[in-house]
């Protein structure tokens, strides 16, 4: 499960700007992302969430409507540390856990807030990031308003190149990696001159490629 990563769409789409994340969710799962990232839609499903967290993830995405006094539509980043999630989890105590099932309640700290708690010894993601969109009504109804409807392609966008980011840093490690494992085999004894091989082995071939 090393490597995974988990981004998740959270929202009510019936309270009009809270299906931000849902929907950047269902365009995100609309296109050709690599094999190691998934992409599912949690809607208002917090409990679901936090055990889904706590199943293995390396990173995890949470994109959700999230007012933070700035100007309706604007787009932002939320890297949220270990220790902050710590903090989180000592002040959601059983209310926090209770509004995991509030339509109007589970917000992305909520979840964070009790996913020590639904872990069961299994590892949290080690980096847990929230794309969040500043929205301009809540009210009933299941049309984003104008400048949230705006912000999906960039949210789209930002998330794209956190997973093209998180694929950097696979490449780098699995070429580490690699680099290590043929360091240590060539390093040779005197007695074989060096090559890694046993005493009297023959060196495998190696096909030649043309292009």
């Amino acid at each position: 499960m090393t490597g995974r990563m988990l981004i998740a769409g959270i929202g009510n789409i019936f309270l009009g700007d809270d299906g931000f994340g849902p929907e950047v969710a269902k365009r995100l799962g609309a296109m050709d992302l690599p094999g190691w990232v998934r992409v599912a839609d949690y809607g208002i499903s917090g409990m679901h969430l936090a055990y889904d967290l706590a199943n293995g993830y390396e990173t995890a995405i949470l994109i959700d409507a999230a007012p933070r006094g700035g100007e309706p539509g604007s787009v932002t980043v939320l890297d949220v540390a270990a220790e902050h999630r710590r903090d989180l989890a000592a002040a959601a105590g059983p209310v926090g856990a209770s509004r995991l099932f509030d339509a109007h309640g589970m917000q992305p700290d909520v979840v964070l807030g009790v996913l020590d708690m639904l872990g069961g010894g299994s590892p949290a993601p080690a980096r847990i990031l929230v794309v969040g969109c500043e929205p301009a009504s809540v009210d009933y109804g299941m049309e984003l308003s104008e400048p949230v409807a705006g912000a999906v392609d960039e949210a789209v966008r930002v998330v794209h190149g956190l997973v093209a980011e998180a694929g950097r840093g696979r490449h780098d490690a699995g070429a580490s990696t690699a680099a290590g494992a043929s360091t240590a085999a060539g390093h040779g004894t005197a007695e074989d001159g060096g090559t890694g091989l046993a005493p009297g082995a023959r060196s495998p071939s190696v096909p030649q490629t043309t292009g």
